[in-house]
């Protein structure tokens, strides 16, 4: 039996980051049955691996960016025969329209159902639906390592899951549950020194949380071992909090270099709608000062063009880059399916407007300022995005990268820098050719 594990193409292309569901999966196959054969296939790396697709079970993993593909790709191996089952954020959210185009759907987390979905594609009795139980997270197996192909630089190593925040744009918790459930550490170690790479990422919602900084400091102080770098996704309330200080002296220690934190708005009144003011704290910009005096390198990703937002509040987040020093990756508002914020913007969003939109550079739902209109929107999200990593601004970044990190730190900032920039400008230059079409058929018509 031969079961292929795929992740479907990105929107903007490759990264040098490796799917983890694809080597995680894979890992929970084996456990399952070691005899079976395993094929995975990172669609953005190596897309001529979908026309050759040879298998008993395809299940194909989807993000709302990636149904589109995702679904193409399931049409095709059907019509070859192949079974196909889906799973991932997206299908969990939309379980009946992900059915359409395979054979079985998981909903929610895979530890609990895929062994029974193994089984029953070997009898034969795949059922429509599975759904997935939110188990503590004591006996994880460790990624099936070195068997992706594709030239990815990073591996990615959960440690936990589940949010209790409420940001109304996040669709992590409706998915991964409101308990923060944690790994045990030794397994975390366990993984990390796994890595075949000398730097991999914690993919966690938040590597820290308030209320659990002696946990993350454990963590971190078991890690100092490894000695791999790291980088991960953190928020800016627990770095602030008594135990703040020693929380990131173990981070820094431990190997971090780079912590990406969710500014999310630009201005306060956007920041409350979202309801993510309670992960910020009270001073969000003292919170980057002291990673940065810490010795650990920030990235900010924030959303522009909601409903509270305004074309000021573009030129403002450019401002705010120079202030902070910091790099900054913006992305326009997406009311994901199975958010609050979908359910808040319900009567404002476009309908014609496919899942394949849903990228983060795509005017989504009106707007109650006629100045914002979709283009302009998408036009002031390009210009913002290419103004803040134009060239002078990245190399300038560089000056504030901490010398702690040197030279890992400064790599890798230009890492996440220059290729963004490169496919931002490509990306560019096709909406401007699409709006020009746009014009021309109004004109013609």
């Amino acid at each position: 039996m031969k079961v292929c594990i795929i992740f479907p193409p990105l929107p903007f292309g490759w990264t040098p980051v490796a799917p983890p569901i694809l080597e995680y999966l894979a890992a929970l196959t084996h456990r399952e049955d070691p005899n079976i054969e395993i094929e995975l296939i990172s669609a953005s790396a190596t897309p001529e691996a979908i026309d050759k697709i040879q298998c008993d079970l395809a299940t194909i993993s989807i993000l709302t960016p990636t149904a589109v593909p995702g679904y193409m790709i399931a049409d095709a191996l059907r019509a070859k025969g192949i079974k196909v089952v889906f799973g991932g954020i997206h299908a969990s959210s939309m379980p009946e329209e992900a059915k359409s185009h395979g054979d079985a759907v998981v909903i929610g987390e895979a530890e609990s159902t895929w062994p029974q979905v193994l089984r029953d594609f070997k009898a034969g009795r795949l059922q429509p639906f599975y759904r997935g139980e939110q188990l503590p997270l004591n006996d994880l197996p460790t990624p099936f390592f070195g068997k992706l192909s594709g030239g990815h630089q990073f591996r990615v190593i959960n440690t936990s899951r589940g949010c209790p925040y409420n940001c109304t744009f996040c669709s992590v918790k409706p998915f991964y549950g409101a308990s923060i459930r944690f790994r045990p550490i030794e397994d975390v170690v366990r993984d990390v020194c796994a890595v075949p790479e000398k730097m991999y990422i914690n993919g966690d919602e938040n590597i820290w949380w308030e209320g659990f900084e002696q946990r993350a400091i454990d963590m971190f102080t078991a890690l100092r071992g490894s000695g791999k770098k790291w980088m991960g996704f953190g928020s800016l309330r627990p770095v602030l909090t008594p135990s703040g200080s020693r929380m990131l002296n173990a981070a820094r220690e431990s190997g971090m270099l780079t912590v990406w934190v969710g500014w999310d708005a630009i201005s306060d009144d956007s920041l409350t709608a979202y309801k993510a003011n309670g992960k910020i704290g009270v001073d969000r910009e003292r919170a980057v000062r002291t990673l940065r005096d810490h010795g650990i390198d920030v990235s900010l990703f924030y959303m522009l063009g909601g409903r509270n937002d305004s074309l000021d509040d573009f030129k403002r987040s450019v401002e705010l880059a120079d202030r902070l020093g910091v790099s900054m990756h913006p992305s326009l508002l997406v009311p994901y399916p199975g958010t609050e914020l979908r359910r808040q913007y319900e009567p404002y969003i476009y309908k014609d407007l496919g899942w394949e939109y849903y990228t983060g550079a795509y005017a989504l739902f009106d707007h109650p300022d006629p100045r914002m209109t979709p283009a302009a929107r998408e036009e002031a999200f390009y210009e913002t995005s290419l103004e803040i990593l134009s060239n002078w601004r990245i190399f300038s970044h560089m000056r504030h990268v901490p010398l702690s990190g040197f030279p890992f730190a400064h790599i890798l900032s230009l890492m996440n820098q220059l290729p963004v920039r490169k496919g931002m400008k490509i990306a560019y230059e096709k909406w401007k050719e699409e709006q020009r079409a746009v014009r021309d058929k109004q004109i013609m018509g």
